[in-house]
């Protein structure tokens, strides 16, 4: 690519962002993509993870592990008819984690080198026995079986940094143009990529390869009344997926329809984004001249898509061990979930309720073969029909609660962050019994359906909480009847879930997900889904975020 070609790409105004020491794209006629410098062979990160729990036996470790990562990240952010900026990010190095005198130690490097590797793991050990001095019981690890050399793979068809970002940007210039085209005054869009390769290796004999993918396209839309000044915007009702860029080819059989006279199409396993642009123009022309929603008691019908937000904060945050605890209250508190208020049995929700944890759905965000401490991963229960039984939880914290095993929901961001435990996949499970979201729809008297999430709020302890949306529908008398703007529900944890009626069925199930859920001081992101399907709440109380108090 030359320099004109990249001009024309980008607009004079963008550029791109690269590590320092890459060269530039003037005059190099080169792909960005190729400028990515190769991967480490699976012999190669072996070996220097010996070195490194051979330096941490040595120093006093009676347990160490070492990750070995490197990172890639591409964004492509465009506004109508430009691109806006390009990025390319690559990181490498090992973290090193460590137990000695009973007490947690970590460390970190970039340099690659034998020695360099070995000081980094002496340094834990270290830092172990200086934190010892103030530790008042030793950690205590749910023992873990060695796997000896394994590997596992996000099942991708298409690596999207293998794919020309001229491709990438034509296509989201493409998406900017479908929406102009059919009303927006403004629009941008993005698509982030990321490649995680990780290794890990321990002292309990495991040597761990990863290859971990991830992708997400995304759309703003603004319409605005020039007569009026009044504008409203829609966001894109993509989600971000653990796949390649397969999920960018769409496919007839991943479109789900939501109920008639919605105008809503939910994706599953592909998405359209053209087709999703210019529905979203649609809409959000609708939204300047559609009635404000009156306030009061409304049967929700909730899309995936939205769903999947709520059961994010109302339950995957709650039922983090670390927070129902009191160890971890950065990104909006603790947990009023406790241990304690747990043995009083009192429900969570209905009986319609079953939610669980995983990190292997086929596509999610959180899907791995093995957690960031070597842990192989699974599903398990957190809600039972209604009933708290379990929490998420890693290797130092099984004992707190009685069990001898990690879930296998640990996690670092970058070889340069400590793992700790991080939210898995959580997911409402869909009905048993056969069910359209048409069929939830009749049985409603006054309702709203509701799809995409939009602003919320929740407070310190995971419990009182508001939530809007994209796009919102009456329902009267069983039938969608006219689009509504201004909604949010309010209601707490234990009265929003003890109000689900029920679901869809398995036929309906997509997920939700977020690319970057904050948690942790120094923070750390990680990627995250949430499974359900179309589902009904009885007797929420929603308000009209247009209307002004006095």
């Amino acid at each position: 690519m030359n320099r004109r070609d990249f001009t024309a790409l980008t607009g004079l105004a963008a550029g791109a962002l690269w590590l320092p020491g890459f060269p530039s794209l003037a005059g190099n006629h080169v792909d960005p993509a190729q400028l990515l410098e190769p991967g480490l062979d699976v012999a190669a990160k072996k070996r220097m993870a010996d070195v490194a729990l051979n330096a941490a036996r040595a120093a006093g470790a009676t347990y160490a592990d070492i990750r070995i990562q490197r990172t890639l990240n591409q964004s492509i952010f465009t506004r109508e008819k430009q691109v806006q900026n390009i990025a390319n990010i690559e990181s490498l190095g090992v973290g090193i984690r460590v137990i000695a005198n009973g007490t947690w130690g970590f460390a970190s490097t970039n340099n690659m080198t034998d020695a360099g590797i070995a000081k980094t793991a002496q340094q834990a050990v270290a830092i172990a026995k200086a934190n010892s001095k103030v530790q008042k019981e030793p950690v205590k690890l749910a023992p873990q079986k060695g796997y000896g050399d394994v590997a596992w793979k996000t099942p991708i068809e298409k690596n999207a940094f293998e794919v020309p970002i001229k491709e990438k940007a034509d296509l989201l210039l493409a998406a900017n143009a479908a929406a102009t085209d059919n009303g927006a005054s403004f629009v941008n869009s993005a698509l982030f990529q990321v490649n995680e390769q990780k290794y890990f290796a321990s002292t309990d004999g495991s040597y761990i390869d990863q290859d971990i993918h991830r992708i997400w396209p995304t759309f703003g839309v603004t319409v605005v009344d020039r007569a009026s000044g009044k504008f409203r915007s829609r966001q894109s009702l993509s989600v971000p997926m653990g796949m390649g860029y397969e999920y960018l080819t769409p496919k007839a059989a991943d479109k789900i329809a939501g109920p008639a006279g919605s105008d809503v199409i939910g994706y599953k396993n592909s998405y359209d984004i053209l087709e999703d642009a210019t529905r979203a123009a649609k809409q959000t022309k609708q939204k300047l001249t559609c009635k404000s929603v009156v306030p009061g008691k409304y049967d929700l019908i909730l899309d995936p898509h939205h769903l999947g937000l709520t059961i994010h904060e109302s339950v995957g945050h709650p039922t983090e061990l670390d927070r129902v605890l009191g160890y971890e209250a950065n990104f909006a508190g603790t947990s009023f979930a406790t241990l304690e208020w747990r043995k009083k049995g009192i429900p969570y929700g209905s009986k319609n309720v079953t939610i669980v944890a995983d990190k292997l759905q086929h596509n999610s965000l959180g899907a791995v073969g093995y957690d960031d401490e070597g842990v192989k991963t699974k599903e398990w229960t957190l809600i039972d029909q209604g009933k708290l039984i379990d929490y998420q939880k890693i290797r130092d914290q099984a004992a707190i609660v009685g069990q001898n095993a990690s879930d296998g929901c640990c996690y670092s961001q970058s070889w340069r962050d400590v793992q700790f435990q991080r939210m898995a996949n959580v997911s409402l499970r869909p009905s048993a019994t056969k069910r359209s979201v048409d069929e939830l729809v009749s049985s409603v008297d006054k309702g709203i359906y509701i799809a995409g999430n939009g602003s919320f709020s929740i407070d310190q302890q995971r419990y009182n909480s508001q939530f809007g949306g994209q796009v919102f529908y009456a329902i009267e008398k069983g039938k969608i009847t006219e689009m509504l703007e201004d909604v949010a529900y309010q209601t707490n944890t234990l009265e929003f879930w003890g109000a689900c009626a029920g679901s869809c069925d398995q036929s309906d199930y997509r997920f939700a997900g977020f690319f970057n859920d904050g948690k942790g001081q120094p923070s750390q992101s990680s990627a995250v889904s949430h499974g359900s399907a179309t589902s009904r709440f009885n007797g929420v109380n929603v308000i009209n975020t247009a209307r002004k108090i006095g």
